[in-house]
């Protein structure tokens, strides 16, 4: 660790390294802005100044909450400046998340994006008696409020540049008396089994992990291109975006809205990039689905090329060399089928893309792979400031997780819980005593996850320890494994295997609006809604299909004997996923225990009772049938 042991002082560094090279470039009303690293400075700067003069003190919290924005990163790094705390909210998250989140946190101030996100706060305002400042960045449509605790992020830093006026050393003195070990942020974690907990994370946890994941991972420089899209309340945000950024000096650069995300990526044609699954997931769909667009010709001539490719792929991951026929088969691939796909995902440029936050099934490491993407594993929690184990090159085995990066330590429980430990350790969960002893033990963090070790010395990841099923035979089932297959189709976007204490496995199915609705429209198939369209006969037998297609791939043990095409999407909202999209597993099983009775009892449908409410207040009742297929297991 350097001696600029906190994110302010590496920007005082790096503004005198860098001066006019560009840290952030935004893209606004359809151009390119640029930021400099002295101009990264100057904001933060004025956002410390005016937010001491408004009262923030260290120690305090500062959520943050809006889509990626440069001024995002000056809040978090003027409150930093002072000794306070940021703690990122997930810009989808509903009125009374927001409200429990920063109450739970003691939060002083708020800085909201936009208009959306204020009216969130002012309706649950009387839930709120921390709060004494709402700082809003976006005013339009804002220009009638006169509530005492907002005010404008423009004239928050008018406050703090007339402060620096008066006293052009106060932030240069305020940086100085940062400590590595104070804490410099609160990030949620996933909340997959419970409700999220706040992570307290100190700035030395972030710099060391970012330090020793460089260290193994020689891909980064400054002069490279990185596209930031995914929430700032996310570890793997902070990061990439704020972490690494800080000690390395490449460019960030940020979309101008969420549903521009995709075509401002392929633009900037960024160097790396990090993403969880679902990311990855979702482009493997849209490749497949363009290619079932395509004619009989190419699809066969794709098919082909993919097979080489894979092949290709699986002789490294084995550790075996590559026929030279191979090789040049490969070449002649990449440059005529795999660079156009690549070009078309923005993905030309890249040297390498990791993959974090809930691991990527094998079939979607060889597909991305065979087409030259130098994808790779990253393992991790938010409690070890998102990394302790990466693919190295040339030693990509699509079925582990990594090997630990440097200064990290990994070790297995008799139960087979993974345990680490590094300088990237938490501090502890934010006011939650029980749940850090739990996680905490002799300088070990208990992460639990089931895995195991690989010959080679990686980490495999099995599952949640909670999430293995046991069946009535004694049988255990890591889930996500059979999940992940199923998925592998444009069809499939999200699965629930279930079987605990059962003699065999069944899965809950969402279907992808778009490719399902594609294709029924493409067999000439009518269609109203989701919920119709997940139960029209035809697409169930399509669901069969990739059930039992699955089944063929699967021991005989963990293969599905049923499935339900469930009548709505897994949402967030209704507590099914976390805002990461993750399943949580025990509220899904709770709230479907009637479903998964019927499964299990052999009935060959289930009305399920639904109140909807509305958000003028108004409930309705709903009383969606779904039918329960048997398959060849």
């Amino acid at each position: 660790m350097t001696a600029a042991d906190t994110f302010p002082k590496r920007l005082l560094a790096n503004a005198q390294r860098f001066g006019e090279r560009v840290a952030f470039r935004e893209k606004e009303f359809g151009i390119w802005r640029e930021i400099t690293w002295r101009e990264y400075l100057e904001h933060a700067r004025a956002v410390a100044l005016g937010l001491a003069a408004l009262g923030l003190r260290r120690g305090h919290v500062i959520m943050l909450i809006g889509d990626n924005r440069p001024e995002l990163f000056y809040m978090a790094m003027g409150a930093q400046a002072l000794g306070a705390i940021s703690c990122g909210m997930y810009q989808d998250s509903l009125a009374e998340q927001l409200a429990a989140l920063i109450d739970f946190a003691g939060a002083r101030f708020v800085f909201c994006e936009d208009q959306e996100q204020t009216d969130k706060l002012l309706q649950m305002e009387a839930r709120l008696p921390t709060v004494e400042r709402i700082i809003v960045e976006d005013w339009r449509g804002m220009w009638r409020y006169r509530h005492p605790k907002l005010i404008a992020f423009a004239d928050l830093e008018e406050l703090g540049r007339e402060a620096h006026a008066r006293d052009p050393q106060a932030f240069a003195r305020l940086v100085a008396e940062t400590r590595g070990e104070e804490v410099a942020i609160l990030c949620q974690t996933s909340g997959t089994t419970a409700l999220p907990k706040l992570a307290m994370l100190s700035h030395r946890n972030l710099l060391s992990q970012a330090e020793n994941f460089l260290a193994v991972e020689p891909h980064i420089t400054s002069s490279d291109e990185f596209v930031s899209y995914l929430p700032f309340a996310w570890i793997g945000e902070q990061m990439i975006s704020y972490s690494l950024h800080q000690t390395v000096g490449f460019t960030v650069n940020f979309p101008e809205e969420p549903e521009t995300a995709q075509r401002d990526f392929r633009e900037i044609g960024p160097h790396f990039t990090f993403a969880p699954a679902r990311i990855y997931e979702g482009l493997h769909s849209a490749v497949t689905v363009r290619i079932l667009d395509a004619g009989p010709l190419r699809q066969a001539i794709y098919r082909a090329a993919m097979s080489v490719g894979v092949r290709a792929v699986e002789l490294e991951a084995e550790g075996r060399p590559i026929p030279a026929w191979l090789r040049l088969l490969r070449a002649i691939c990449y440059w005529s089928i795999y660079r156009p796909i690549l070009d078309k995902l923005g993905l030309v440029r890249m040297r390498v893309a990791w993959n974090g936050g809930a691991s990527l099934g094998p079939d979607y490491h060889k597909f991305f792979r065979a087409l030259g993407l130098n994808l790779k594993q990253i393992y991790g929690q938010t409690e070890i400031a998102g990394i302790s184990c990466v693919h190295r090159d040339g030693q990509v085995r699509f079925w582990t997780m990594g090997a630990p990066i440097a200064n990290t330590e990994v070790r297995l429980s008799p139960e087979g819980e993974i345990l680490e430990r590094s300088p990237s350790v938490f501090l502890g969960y934010y006011r939650n005593p029980e749940a850090t002893a739990a996680a905490l033990k002799d300088g070990w963090l208990h992460s639990g996850d089931y895995g195991t070790m690989d010959p080679s010395g990686d980490i495999i990841l099995f599952d949640r320890m909670g999430d293995v099923i046991t069946m009535g035979d004694g049988t255990r089932v890591a889930p996500r494994v059979i999940e992940d297959m199923l998925k592998f189709t444009p069809y499939i976007s999200e699965a629930m295997v279930v079987g605990e204490g059962q003699p065999y496995l069944a899965a809950i199915l969402n279907i992808d609006m778009r490719t399902v609705g594609q294709w029924a429209e493409d067999r000439g198939l009518a269609f109203t809604a989701y919920t119709d369209l997940s139960q029209k006969a035809e697409v169930l037998e399509l669901l069969r299909g990739l059930v039992a297609e699955t089944n063929r791939r699967l021991q005989p043990q963990w293969r599905m004997r049923r499935f339900v095409s469930l009548y709505k999407e897994f949402h967030p909202d209704d507590e099914e996923l976390t805002r990461t999209r993750k399943l949580r597993r025990g509220h899904i099983q709770q709230r479907y225990r009637d479903l998964i009775a019927a499964i299990y009892a052999g009935a060959e449908s289930f009305q399920a009772v639904v109140t909807v409410r509305y958000e003028d207040g108004r409930t309705a009742e709903l009383r969606p049938v779904m039918r329960i297929l048997s398959v060849e297991a």
